[in-house]
């Protein structure tokens, strides 16, 4: 074995610098679950830069300091208050915002977002698929696209509820199919890994499985 590691050192410190650059600098995220469409699809891999927030020491969520705010809008990756599981959401309020939910519209801070449809699509739902509404959410300069799925028997209310300091709320695109503050509550800043910021590849794997050249590259929006 020292022979061995003697022979394959400069291999073995690449290993290790890229993982430290891995856990510590930037980092990617394969999409498995439909929680982010219609702006993120199973499949897409996106890069994550993990010092737009936390500076942390590798392989824990000990935070040295801080480098950067999230703001509403920002898509992030972070590990789950429930279980630690690394899940991807979307930003919706900031420490001391006010928000409630009512009847899919959000009001944050007694402002209620503006929604313009935007059409329809199939969502993939069991052995077939529902219909899709999308939509533009427009709050303050901040806006993106969401889509609901008036078929699916959903938590469509909350609040309101004040933002804890030092925490978030976090949303998924996809209101009606997604595991989000409903599920776990307020994410504490420290489990926040950092910004999704585009899409590196993707290929359609609940299809057939041939690369989404037309994705490679796009920024998150």
């Amino acid at each position: 074995m020292k022979n061995w590691m003697r022979a394959n050192k400069g291999f073995l410190m690449f290993l290790l610098l890229f993982g430290i650059f891995r856990t510590a600098v930037a980092d990617w995220n394969p999409i498995p679950s439909g929680s982010m469409r219609p702006n993120l699809l199973e499949g897409d891999v996106v890069f994550v830069n993990r010092l737009a927030f936390n500076l942390k020491v590798p392989l824990t969520n000990i935070v040295l300091g801080h480098l950067g705010e999230p703001k509403r809008g920002d898509i992030v990756t972070f590990f789950s208050p429930l279980d630690e599981t690394r899940l991807i959401k979307r930003v919706i309020a900031l420490p001391g915002d006010t928000v409630e939910m009512r009847n899919e519209k959000m009001i944050i801070n007694g402002q209620e977002a503006s929604y313009a449809a935007l059409g329809t699509a199939p969502e993939p739902m069991g052995q077939g698929s529902i219909v899709a509404l999308r939509l533009n959410e427009k709050m303050g300069a901040e806006q993106h696209r969401i889509q609901v799925l008036p078929e699916v028997d959903a938590n469509r209310n909350f609040g309101p509820v004040t933002v804890p300091q030092d925490h978030y709320l976090m949303l998924g695109d996809n209101r009606d199919n997604s595991g989000d503050y409903r599920h776990f509550g307020f994410v504490p800043r420290e489990l926040l890994i950092g910004r999704a910021e585009r899409i590196l590849v993707s290929a359609d794997i609940k299809g057939n499985r041939m690369p989404r050249t037309e994705r490679f590259g796009m920024a998150l929006q």
